[in-house]
């Protein structure tokens, strides 16, 4: 029997719609969650991913701005808009679109965002809250694996996940993801001598790495989770993730597919991360 499809854009669109009702909820307050968005230099596949952040913001009752910069933009000046919007009172979340241009240091970005406005998640004040169980922003790709492998309805409790990679934006949040709902977790990476050893004794898999046909039907158990978070192009130029789709879907349980899996809940759960950075200012 192949596995149930676990469809993104439709849990996508269930999410956003709880969120639009929620910014409707605080816009009645006089208060309008806002994100503001900061691209700079002129990559192609970042002004899709911009463009689609602002686009989801107006479909939900989000403010955002839009700050766009060339990429001769200094780091010190960057760093001084970045302080401006943490004193922004309209501002509840900012996000500062990755890759930047070699002169400037991301971490030292990262950094300079409030904690409180750090709605990517990707500080180390963020990091360290996820790792000790704090309330924090989580990043927004792995919070969003969380929401799929939930919709399945499969407790997690005594499961045995295993992450492939370790990203510190998607692996090793993920890890402590699951975790947090107990399970137990191996982290696979480049280094691993035998992947499929650890991934055929998992009941979930979250595959990513960026390299296409990484997890194969050999390396599944069956009626497992395979949740794949990878945007890599075959041979054909068509958009293909870390697992072999065709391969696995016959053995596993559940699947994302790509596109329309994990892409469509990264956004959404930025949305999500935004939303609750206005509702924490408003209380």
């Amino acid at each position: 029997m192949p596995a149930q499809l676990i469809n993104g854009t439709a849990l996508s669109q269930q999410i956003r719609t709880e969120v639009a009702a929620r910014a409707a909820a605080l816009a009645a307050r006089g208060i309008q969650p806002g994100l503001a968005v900061i691209l700079v230099g002129e990559d192609p596949a970042s002004a899709v991913y911009v463009r689609n952040k602002v686009k989801a913001c107006a479909e939900t009752g989000l403010h955002s701005v839009l700050e766009k910069y060339d990429a001769s933009f200094g780091e010190a000046e960057l760093l001084a808009r970045i302080r401006a919007l943490n004193d922004d009172p309209a501002i509840h979340g900012i996000l500062v679109q990755m890759p930047l241009p070699k002169h400037i240091n991301p971490q030292r970005v990262i950094e300079t965002i409030s904690t409180a406005k750090d709605v990517d998640g990707y500080s180390v004040q963020s990091a360290g809250d996820l790792m000790a169980g704090l309330p924090g922003f989580r990043p927004c790709t792995p919070y969003g694996c969380m929401k799929l492998i939930e919709s399945t309805g499969v407790p997690l409790k005594g499961k045995h996940a295993v992450v492939i990679g370790r990203s510190n934006t998607v692996g090793k949040p993920m890890a402590l993801l699951l975790l947090a709902a107990n399970a137990t977790v191996t982290i696979c990476h480049s280094a691993t001598p035998d992947l499929g050893l650890f991934t055929r004794q998992a009941d979930v898999v979250v595959a990513a790495v960026g390299r296409r046909n990484t997890l194969t039907a050999g390396m599944v158990k069956p009626g497992a989770i395979v949740i794949d978070v990878g945007m890599n192009r075959n041979d054909e130029g068509k958009l293909c993730g870390d697992v072999d789709f065709a391969g696995v879907s016959p053995i596993a349980g559940w699947i994302t597919p790509v596109p329309g899996g994990v892409g469509p809940m990264t956004i959404t759960m930025l949305l999500v991360n935004t939303l609750e950075s206005a509702e924490r200012g408003a209380t």
